[in-house]
């Protein structure tokens, strides 16, 4: 999405969570969610068998209490009228030590889950971070940033409340439903029978709230991706934001979408409502009707007193982790679309791997070739047609030609941030799909328009490619660009905090400091896409000066539109559509009278 435009693509957040919608319906994406979930757990399945053992124990000891309090009425109280109160003491001594180890084990078993779900978190997490760090710049320029951030926030939050509360609850819920329906039929299988009538209902109004809140919660993760992307673009693109006055047309478009993650959670709630209330009139038309077949057979005579109490706790019991259940499912549902999501994420595969067995570069000289190479983003049209062309190793060559012409992507092919669809790219005789991204990043750097800076200290920005390197290596760095003395001049120095994106300094300085970054660096081949484009004069010749030390013995490729820089290559290829339409000395192109000579005179026309 564009803040200007206020629309969103079809790559963006509408498009992705229909897509996501769509497969998350097969069951291709389940296995997917349930492999991720067991490969997380799998590591932990002694903790969890640990915790499994204390619910147990838990679940055994709630479940007894109706028992003794069967055994306290109909053979305690008869003993202790005919003054045995021994009985009594052992019963009751039983049902505080019960109700204790019951209360022990579920705080243990509890401590033990969540060690567990929080271990799973962090483990979740760091595989996210670490799989959107290695996926390809293919996936990053498609895949924004607001979705990126809704992965690592709002997804994983869902699978927080799940791990946190929710498999702690349905566990203990699930064990204590099983033992009351064992205890109750061990007591009176006549009243059980009662039960699994009653159980006839309450599976219809489960399922049927399956089926609704699974539909619901998928809605209400779309709303809330599709909301968090808005805020994130908007807020990063609030330069253009305000500079198009679009703050009126953003803040509808954020109303609108806030206004359907409020109906979707609306939806829920609805759904909550009529589930929870349904199942406490059935629970409560059940114990009724227990309570009338026990009643009537108490005074038959064919049950104690005692049974049918007990029979009436088991009864009450059972409904109550049901509703637990249901609200599990509220959580699982939540969940499992954020797991479709999270897992869908990790499913991504870089389109630039990592070769199997790399060819060492210890030493790389710098020579480029590019054999017959052709290239097209995804499913679109070839932008670079059969391209073959050589650098050898130290020659400056500088790329000119209109918007669209392939000089950007030229750049990304040598520096393999995509790879040819067809053809070689070869660095010193190697192609460069057979060297490791270690080699190949210390061999080819490239300093983009863009200019990033991370929070933290100058210092720090400018040795981000050697942090090992030495003050006086870093400082030597800013002096080749010029950036010294402005440095220097920083309240802390090269220890001043540039802050986020560097957003103390300016756009100029950010591009002067991320050239001394690549100078640190110290690479065999230098990329400048559009590098000066920042720049203003006084600045731009500086770093002329600069670039002339820095490009001395090393192989560089110059793209630029500011025909000012070129002056300082020894080479340049006017390129249109993927080819190369001139080739040779600037000034031998500029007395040969074709489209470089137009060019640089439209230039200098321009700056006159």
């Amino acid at each position: 999405m564009t803040a200007a435009t206020g629309r969103l693509r079809p790559t963006d957040a509408r498009a992705d969570d229909a897509t996501d919608l769509d497969r998350g319906t097969s069951r291709a994406v389940r296995r997917r969610s349930l492999h991720l979930l067991g490969q997380l757990l799998r590591p932990r399945a002694g903790a969890l068998a640990g915790a499994g053992a204390l619910v147990v124990i838990s679940t055994l000891a709630q479940v007894s209490g109706p028992l003794l309090v069967q055994a306290a009425i109909d053979t305690a109280l008869p003993a202790l009228r005919e003054g045995d109160p021994t009985r009594l003491v052992v019963v009751g001594g039983i049902y505080v030590l019960a109700a204790v180890l019951g209360g022990l084990c579920a705080g243990a078993y509890v401590r033990a889950a969540a060690r567990v779900a929080q271990s799973v978190l962090l483990e979740l997490r760091r595989r996210v971070f670490r799989h959107t760090q290695r996926l390809s710049l293919e996936f990053h320029e498609s895949y924004t940033s607001g979705r990126v951030i809704s992965r690592q926030t709002s997804d994983l939050e869902a699978l927080r409340e799940l791990f946190d509360g929710g498999l702690t609850g349905v566990v203990s819920s699930l064990m204590l439903m099983v033992f009351t329906a064992g205890a109750l039929f061990y007591v009176d299988w006549r009243s059980g029978l009662v039960l699994l009538v009653a159980l006839v209902p309450a599976w219809l109004l489960t399922r049927w709230f399956q089926r609704r809140s699974q539909q619901s919660y998928r809605e209400q993760r779309t709303a809330s991706a599709r909301l968090i992307v808005k805020f994130v673009e908007t807020m990063t693109g609030m330069r253009a934001v305000q500079a198009f006055r679009r703050e009126a047309t953003d803040d509808a478009e954020y109303g609108r979408l806030g206004e359907q993650y409020r109906d979707a959670n609306l939806r829920i709630f609805g759904v909550n409502g009529r589930y929870q209330p349904g199942l406490v009139l059935i629970g409560n038309l059940t114990v009724a009707a227990a309570l009338a077949y026990g009643g009537w057979r108490v005074v038959e005579g064919t049950l104690d007193v005692g049974a049918l109490v007990a029979v009436l706790l088991y009864v009450k019991r059972f409904f109550q982790p049901i509703q637990q259940l249901g609200m599990f499912y509220n959580a699982l549902q939540s969940a499992v679309a954020a797991l479709e999501k999270v897992s869908g994420l990790l499913a991504e595969e870089p389109t630039v791997v990592e070769p199997s067995d790399p060819t060492p570069l210890p030493s790389p000289r710098g020579e480029i070739r590019l054999q017959d190479v052709t290239f097209g983003y995804g499913d679109g049209p070839v932008v670079l047609p059969r391209l073959d062309l050589t650098i050898p190793a130290g020659q400056t060559v500088a790329l000119v030609g209109s918007t669209g012409a392939g000089k950007s992507t030229l750049a990304k092919l040598v520096t393999r941030f995509y790879d040819a669809s067809a053809g070689r790219v070869l660095l010193d005789g190697v192609d460069v799909r057979d060297v490791s991204g270690t080699d190949l990043r210390r061999a080819v750097v490239m300093v983009t328009q863009e200019a990033y800076l991370f929070s933290g200290s100058v210092r720090e920005n400018i040795a981000l490619g050697r942090p090992d390197a030495t003050d006086a290596e870093v400082e030597a760095a800013a002096r080749a660009v010029g950036v010294h003395e402005f440095v220097t001049s920083l309240p802390e120095g090269y220890d001043t905090d540039v802050n986020k994106r560097g957003g103390r300094v300016s756009s100029g300085q950010r591009q002067l400091l991320s050239f001394a970054r690549a100078f640190l660096a110290d690479p065999a081949v230098l990329v400048l896409d559009e590098a000066t484009s920042s720049l203003d004069i006084p600045g731009e010749r500086l770093v002329q000066r600069g670039l002339q030390t820095l490009l001395a013995d090393r192989t560089a490729i110059i793209i630029a539109h500011r025909l000012s820089t070129v002056d300082i290559a020894d080479r340049v290829l006017v390129l249109e559509h993927g080819r190369v339409l001139e080739d040779g000395a600037p000034a031998d192109l500029v007395a040969a009278g074709g489209r470089y000579a137009a060019m640089q005179a439209a230039w200098r026309d321009s700056v006159a």
